[in-house]
């Protein structure tokens, strides 16, 4: 039988190659896994985290495997095999490491959107994480890999620094309007979807010290689609976690697809397109700020020197806590329950290293975070204070006063006291 790598190997590449509907009639007439193919197909009707096997393991790893979801999104079927809830799953993929069958995979989201992107009808934009620099090799420049992505058929590419920008704005002017008593805290990285989930549905207490601010991936695909109606978006990162935001109720309206830094590589390779080798099409918008959301410490320094900007003479400055990786957020969250930390702006990054230690990021944490770091001081400018076009965007998005921003920026704001959901 055919294996769900080889299948899906074999549909990317018909799909890419825009002959998927043939390979399907040839896929059909052989022995393949229907519940496979329907995964490649119609990822949304499937969890981020997905089965493509029976369970060969016992009893024991059965039970070590469902201990290891915070989320409770793992149960047994009437086979006595491990499923993944769909309405639960938030994508952490710590059940895809600890399964010793290696039945459990990530959900791959390619066929659906090489459809859109084919169908020519709207156009679809890129949507790059922060940490994408130097992602598919250090020869591959902002300006080629945009090049690149036009090559495959996106309209364009847009770096989701740029509104990390703005979401940094928001949490800076937040924390200036909240903290006031040196009691006080503001939780952050709102960027973070496992973060705000572990919040959310299980240290719901807390909720009341994180600032109603959506992700940079939901502002940057709200915006392209309020700036170009009818536009379709993808987000590209090194996280599944994203797989799983994009389909919360509240935000589902910003983000059509999510593809992993592997699943864009395969398409590059099927393509025959060496980003390396295509010419810049080079614009440097985002500041310092922006770009550094990828490593851990990132969000706490940009809202740092970004409030330093907006109020230099403040007697409460930032002092901020980090925990990066699920057990470490865990233990920080437990501490600000219980009154023991003692900073006054707590991050948590669900992935050891931050975004750069994402589960599908394409290189090691430690060369990611440097990268992410070297890219932000080649920033023209250090905070979204200083940076020209995020007013400008902010402007043409319907934003003239802070107080605008602050209270009608729908865009850019959710509330995290309702019950989370999918849509």
């Amino acid at each position: 039988m055919t294996t769900f790598e080889e299948l899906y190997r074999r549909l990317t590449k018909a799909s890419v190659e825009n002959r998927l509907p043939e390979e399907l009639g040839r896929v059909r007439r052989e022995d393949y896994d229907p519940h496979q193919l329907d995964c490649l197909l119609n990822p949304d009707r499937h969890p981020p985290v997905i089965r493509i096997g029976d369970c060969a393991c016992s009893e024991s790893d059965r039970a070590a495997c469902k201990g290891k979801c915070l989320f409770d999104a793992l149960y047994r079927d009437e086979k006595g095999n491990m499923v993944v809830n769909s309405d639960l799953c938030v994508g952490c993929e710590e059940c895809v490491k600890g399964c010793k069958a290696k039945k459990l995979t990530e959900s791959r989201d390619i066929l659906p959107t090489l459809e859109d992107i084919h169908d020519a009808k709207t156009p679809v934009f890129a949507m790059v994480a922060p940490a994408f620099i130097n992602q598919f090799s250090s020869d591959v420049t902002p300006g080629k890999l945009r090049t690149a992505f036009k090559r495959i058929g996106f309209a364009g590419m847009v770096e989701v620094a740029l509104f990390a920008d703005i979401l940094t704005l928001k949490e800076a002017l937040e924390f200036d309007r909240n903290i006031v008593d040196e009691k006080d805290f503001q939780l952050t990285s709102c960027c973070c979807p496992m973060w705000i989930a572990m919040i959310r549905r299980v240290y719901q207490k807390l909720i009341p010290h994180v600032p109603g601010a959506v992700s940079p991936m939901v502002a940057c695909g709200r915006s392209i689609k309020a700036l170009n109606p009818g536009a379709l978006t993808v987000f590209i990162g090194p996280c599944i976690a994203k797989k799983a935001e994009a389909r919360e109720k509240d935000v589902a309206d910003s983000t059509d697809h999510v593809l992993t830094f592997q699943e864009m590589r395969d398409i590059f390779e099927f393509a025959g397109i060496d980003p390396a080798k295509m010419p810049e099409d080079e614009r440097d918008h985002s500041s310092r700020a922006g770009r550094i959301y990828a490593g851990t410490g990132g969000v706490s320094e940009a809202v740092q020197s970004t409030l330093e900007r907006l109020n230099p003479n403040r007697k409460i400055t930032v002092h901020a806590a980090q925990a990066d990786g699920v057990r470490a957020c865990k233990e920080m969250l437990g501490d600000a329950l219980t009154g023991k930390v003692t900073a006054n702006f707590i991050e948590g990054m669900g992935c050891v290293g931050g975004c750069v230690g994402g589960p599908k990021a394409l290189i090691p944490k430690e060369e990611g975070r440097k990268n992410v770091f070297r890219y932000g001081n080649s920033a023209t400018y250090r905070t979204p204070i200083d940076n020209p076009f995020v007013i400008e965007l902010l402007h043409r998005l319907g934003f003239d006063t802070v107080e605008d921003f602050l209270e009608k920026s729908d865009l850019f704001t959710r509330d995290f006291s309702a019950p989370a959901g999918k849509k």
